[in-house]
């Protein structure tokens, strides 16, 4: 993985120095919370509902055993014991103190770990596969990509004000692990018939109050143009995108209102400019940062042999490990989501495990995803059984990967000031109500999330379930969308019809599994069905009782 060089060590240090002058004047008074603002958010520092909470860059999820532990220390010394993964494959805390705030950044800068540029109107942390480097159906590995974009991206002085925040994913497979086309810039590394690679430019996608897919701008860029292009994106939407209105501000409101032919002119116009003035990385650079991504020391000899007689082992082994490019060695997908727990919480014991894993397992590598998990990419299957073991006994073997049980939830009105209702109590009823692991293998593959608010933090949009809590005069209200995805088949979710109650919304989502495991053929997911019977079948089923009684 990538390690800091000098500059990068000096500008990080620099900011620490920087924001705890910033937060002494705060405390003493001598700036007004107003003042303050801008400030703190600069530096991934949000005031909550009840404390503050602190977001943590992780670029494109990817971590060591060293900073994880670090982040299991910071949630002991100056949270509450556990931190929170998120669907931007970072980690918040939220319940930080103001005075630790400068303490915390410069834990982390020891690590090589930063805040920057995980609030405000610039460009956020660069997501990518949690799979990357590692599966076997990667046509090339996207990190040293996401590097680069992260490099160009952090304290760009042109993008540093931009009309609203800004998202990148970048993926190096067919399969599409990173919700790519729901992003402002989904690039997507491909072969052509020649067998080059390239750069396919999705861009104007995203969730939030106007849910889009984003459409193809740019089919075959040259990865050595790859952030000339980039730029020519931002600079047209920088140039035009709406700051009148922050309900109208991002990126897809631009690309569809233009409509994508005028965008993808100007852009190339934009971009032919660009490539006049020199300002792509030179090639040198692209190879030094592959030079971190070499491929670990894989045991040649390793054996792909698996005792399977334990039928607990079994069963995790089947549903949260994935194959792997080399033999003997297979991918770890570690579940935070327990029955009742709440999505994406680990306790400062379990990030410290985890940590340790990775150093004794995974080539002292983590990998953070956007559904809220931690991945190990490269163990051993020889060592699969004692890994399970440890995890278990930590409370980290659920084995409910894409399962009903692997619920995204944002952390909803219990901690967020923009919530419209709670997302974690409803997280918690839904998965104790499909606690039986055989009942959600039986349901097999499906998506479900949920938001507290229309900012779609959840990415109800593209669950196969979606729930959206809304405010409907005082109450929270719970809308139920069926039908989305965010796979290389991206779709949105449909509102079902009127909202529900907490309870509710609950026995919603069991009417639905009902019609679907009465209705699909072999083979289908959910979302599957869905598409083939439509919604009425569905609709008929979920307000049957509503129906009747009135």
């Amino acid at each position: 993985m990538y390690q800091y060089d000098q500059y990068d060590q000096a500008m990080v240090d620099a900011r620490v120095a920087e924001f705890r002058d910033q937060v002494e004047r705060r405390l003493a008074g001598d700036i007004t919370e107003d003042q303050f603002k801008p400030l703190r958010l600069k530096n991934g520092l949000y005031l909550q509902l009840h404390a503050y909470m602190l977001r943590v860059a992780v670029p494109y999820g990817t971590l060591n055993s060293r900073q994880m532990r670090m982040l299991g220390d910071i949630a002991d010394k100056y949270d509450r014991g556990y931190g929170h993964f998120t669907t931007r494959q970072n980690i918040q805390y939220n319940w930080i103190k103001l005075q630790d705030a400068p303490d915390i950044l410069a834990d982390l800068a020891s690590v090589e770990m930063h805040a920057i540029q995980t609030s405000g109107n610039c460009i956020r942390n660069t997501t990518s596969d949690q799979f990357a480097g590692a599966a076997a159906d990667e046509l090339v590995d996207p990190r040293p990509y996401a590097e680069l974009l992260r490099q160009w991206s952090t304290f760009h002085p042109e993008f540093d004000y931009l009309p609203r925040k800004f998202k990148i994913a970048i993926i190096g497979s067919e399969t599409d692990r990173a919700a790519m086309k729901l992003h402002d810039i989904g690039i997507q590394l491909v072969k052509n018939d020649a067998g080059e690679i390239g750069c396919r430019f999705y861009v104007g996608g995203g969730m939030g109050r106007t849910p889009m897919i984003a459409p193809v701008i740019g089919d075959f860029i040259s990865p050595l143009q790859m952030v000339s292009y980039a730029e020519a994106c931002l600079r047209v939407y920088n140039r035009y995108g709406r700051r009148d209105n922050k309900y109208k501000a991002r990126i897809k409101i631009l690309v569809h209102e233009i409509g994508a032919d005028e965008y993808r002119r100007q852009v190339e116009e934009e971009f032919a400019h660009i490539l006049t003035l020199g300002l792509e990385p030179p090639a040198a650079e692209l190879e030094r940062i592959k030079g971190f991504f070499e491929q670990p020391g894989f045991d040649a000899n390793a054996s792909d042999e698996l005792d399977l007689s334990d039928p607990d082992f079994a069963l995790w082994v089947d549903q949260n490990v994935h194959a792997h490019k080399q033999p003997g060695y297979a991918i770890v997908n570690i579940s935070l989501k327990p029955t009742g727990g709440i999505p994406g919480d680990a306790t400062a014991d379990q990030i410290r495990l985890m940590a340790d894993l990775a150093l004794e397992h995974s080539f002292d590598e983590l990998r953070v995803t956007h559904a809220q998990n931690i991945v190990l990419p490269h163990v051993k299957k020889a060592d699969l059984y004692a890994i399970w073991q440890k995890l278990d006994e930590a409370g980290l073997a659920a084995a409910n990967l894409d399962l009903i049980g692997d619920i995204i939830a944002c952390p909803g009105l219990d901690y967020c000031s923009l919530a419209n209702a709670r997302s974690i109590p409803v997280a918690q009823k839904i998965s104790n109500r499909f606690a039986d692991l055989g009942r959600q293998r039986e349901l097999g593959e499906l998506k479900l999330k949920i938001s507290g608010c229309i900012n779609a933090c959840g990415h109800h949009h593209a669950g196969h379930i979606g729930i959206l809590g809304v405010d409907r005069k005082g109450v929270e209200n719970y809308q139920l969308l069926l039908g989305g995805c965010e796979g290389a088949d991206t779709s949105l979710g449909t509102i079902t019809g009127p909202g529900f109650n907490e309870d509710g919304i609950v026995d919603a989502v069991e009417k639905a599994t009902d019609v679907y495991l009465a209705q699909r053929v072999d083979g289908e997911r959910f979302v599957d069905t869905f598409r083939r019977i439509g919604m009425a079948p569905f609709k008929e089923a979920i307000y049957a009782k509503e129906t009747a009684n009135g």
